[in-house]
């Protein structure tokens, strides 16, 4: 869904080539000015008002941090679309052109989503539920999970198998890198 126009400005802050994650740990947070009226952790309604609108803005955040490292205007959500639909237009649609969603790329993410929202009791889950414990801002608790979830031990092993698969580069190379990976000497 839409976030704040004033998002926009508190994004723009950040340098171009910030890490995604240190961009999403402040806008996730920053949040926490724009809902002020989330903040009553022992109210149901404001507590599931603020988990329904995490779910819905974080798309829309991770395209906005995305277009803005790349130098491409923001795109916004359309409702007509579905979740995923919705945050690939999001990160890959420009202005001048039309977009049109792959619908096997669509249900590929969706997929992949499902399966990182199934997560257990990790790190980052840990984080939000401690940070959450001292009745802080459901954002801020948001934040610092994503916070722990850059670590190399937890979400940085997705950055690292990103960073093999470019590595990698052309599929004709996956042999020598399956060999170079037993190989106890390398």
């Amino acid at each position: 869904t839409m976030v704040h126009e004033q998002m926009q400005f508190f994004l723009r802050g950040f340098r171009r080539d910030a890490h995604p994650m240190a961009i999403m740990v402040g806008v996730v947070g920053a949040l926490a000015a724009f809902y002020h009226d989330s903040t009553d952790i022992n109210d149901p309604k404001q507590r599931e008002i603020a988990s329904h609108r995490m779910i819905a803005k974080m798309p829309t955040l991770a395209a906005m941090a995305y277009k803005y490292s790349i130098g491409q205007p923001f795109i916004f959500p359309q409702n007509n679309l579905d979740y995923t639909e919705n945050f690939m237009r999001m990160c890959f649609a420009v202005p001048a052109e039309d977009y049109k969603v792959n619908k096997v790329l669509a249900d590929a993410l969706d997929k992949i989503f499902i399966l990182h929202m199934d997560h257990e009791q990790n790190a980052s889950t840990s984080t939000v539920r401690l940070a959450g414990s001292s009745g802080a801002n459901p954002f801020a608790c948001i934040a610092a999970g994503i916070a722990s979830l850059w670590g190399p031990a937890h979400g940085g092993a997705n950055e690292a198998a990103l960073n093999m698969l470019i590595e990698i580069g052309d599929p004709e190379r996956i042999p020598e890198y399956i060999a170079r990976a037993k190989d106890k000497n390398d």
